[in-house]
């Protein structure tokens, strides 16, 4: 993952494009569950999800549409405004691929960028429009550094790191 980190460091320019991947698993749904207390039963319950018409229980959008936080979090980015459109639903076990692109930045680093997010049979389940602000020169910095001293705080680094326990 740092390969995203480092490119934020060198800089990130319009039409620059980052692509993560995750297999969504009932682990996943349940631990967003406990952290959000969203226990729709769409999501717990397959009868009531195949009354709502959907093939069995679903995740909840917003853990499938989290896979963009995942690159704004490599890149430094602050989010000022997430919009989402939930097209199709991600069940247990999905492979999912969000794509995140840049297309617009203005001179102070307030920037743009749309995200996809599809399936494994590339049907998108997720459509979004970001705007944030880009690490400066400051932040590139500490950034750099951090690289050099192993990325410490970075789960996904090449470096060996355990997160602390969450309880």
């Amino acid at each position: 993952m740092s390969s995203i980190r480092k490119k934020a460091v060198q800089g990130i320019h319009i039409g620059d494009c980052f692509v993560v991947t995750r297999t969504i698993t009932e682990a996943d749904v349940l631990k967003f569950a406990d952290v959000t207390r969203d226990y729709n039963p769409v999501h717990f319950e397959e009868k009531f999800a195949k009354a709502k018409n959907f093939t069995g229980c679903i995740s909840h959008g917003l853990l499938a549409a989290s896979l963009l936080t995942e690159i704004g979090g490599q890149i430094g980015w602050l989010a000022t405004e997430m919009n989402f459109k939930f097209k199709k639903p991600v069940y247990f076990g999905d492979t999912i691929r969000c794509a995140l692109t840049i297309t617009d930045i203005d001179k102070k680093g307030f920037a743009r960028a749309e995200a996809k997010i599809t399936n494994a049979q590339g049907i998108v389940a997720i459509e979004s429009m970001l705007k944030g602000i880009l690490p400066g020169s400051k932040e590139k910095n500490v950034m750099s550094q951090m690289l050099s001293e192993g990325d410490p705080t970075n789960f996904f680094s090449s470096r060996c790191f355990t997160p602390p326990k969450v309880e």
